[in-house]
């Protein structure tokens, strides 16, 4: 069973990152000393859930995090600090620090250093999160100690829930298109200029009948889907964005 530490202080330790091509120390007292921050620790880059899921989600709702107090949130991995650069830059996760642990002292010394050497892992994190004030734990989400990697209390919206249950959190946008639609122009440049931060899903001659027809029970793009509602084409969209000025 994993101790829950929550009302003690982070460990001291310093973390040996790069920054433009030069080792650096950073410390414990430098990143929580003073500060609110998130932070959540997962058990390797580039691994599925963690790539997928774990650190887009934070990545994605850290200007929420932000707007509700927190100062920065922080990615721990018993990783080394070439592996986690690397990885920063294939998730383009520019809202999240990723803090390389590379000889597991942090999480060792959180009582969360696990054995993953059946899986040729090694020394890994166990999957948590945690709110830390001024280097003092408030609140600890600890995945639960059974088999496998679980991922049920962990995650960005639980943390945000916790820390302020009715926060907005930004709308989910996607926008099936194909290349030179100019009706598809128009529905990216209006929902720019409503504000959405929309996903773009190009979508080429050979699937795009199908795809569409699957998706949004349409035959034409483009189909734009809000929240997990679909909106419709190019006039829907007009129409509905009329509404909701």
């Amino acid at each position: 069973m994993f101790t829950n530490r929550e009302g003690q202080r982070v460990p001291q330790v310093s973390f040996r990152t790069r920054a433009g091509g030069e080792w650096q120390t950073v410390t414990t007292d430098e990143i929580f000393k003073g500060r609110t921050v998130v932070v959540f620790s997962l058990p390797g880059a580039f691994t599925p859930t963690c790539s997928s899921t774990h650190l887009p989600r934070y990545n994605e709702l850290a200007p929420v995090f932000r707007a509700n107090g927190v100062d920065e949130i922080v990615c721990i991995s018993v990783n080394d600090a070439f592996v986690m650069n690397e990885w920063a830059k294939e998730q383009e996760a520019a809202n999240v620090r990723l803090l390389p642990d590379g000889n597991g002292e942090f999480t060792e010394k959180m009582g969360l250093l696990v054995d993953k050497a059946e899986l040729g892992f090694g020394k890994r994190s166990w999957r948590y999160s945690m709110l830390v004030k001024d280097g003092v734990i408030q609140k600890m989400f600890i995945e639960p100690q059974k088999p496998g990697d679980p991922f049920e209390v962990s995650d960005a919206d639980t943390m945000l829930a916790y820390i302020n249950p009715n926060a907005k959190k930004p709308d989910q946008v996607a926008v099936l298109t194909r290349e030179g639609c100019s009706f598809c122009a128009k529905a990216k440049a209006l929902l720019t200029q409503m504000g959405y931060d929309y996903a773009e899903i190009p979508l080429d001659h050979k699937v795009r009948t199908k795809a569409v027809g699957a998706i949004a029970g349409a035959q034409t793009v483009p189909q734009v889907f809000i929240n997990g509602v679909h909106i419709g084409g190019w006039e829907a969209l007009e129409q509905w964005a009329k509404k909701a000025a």
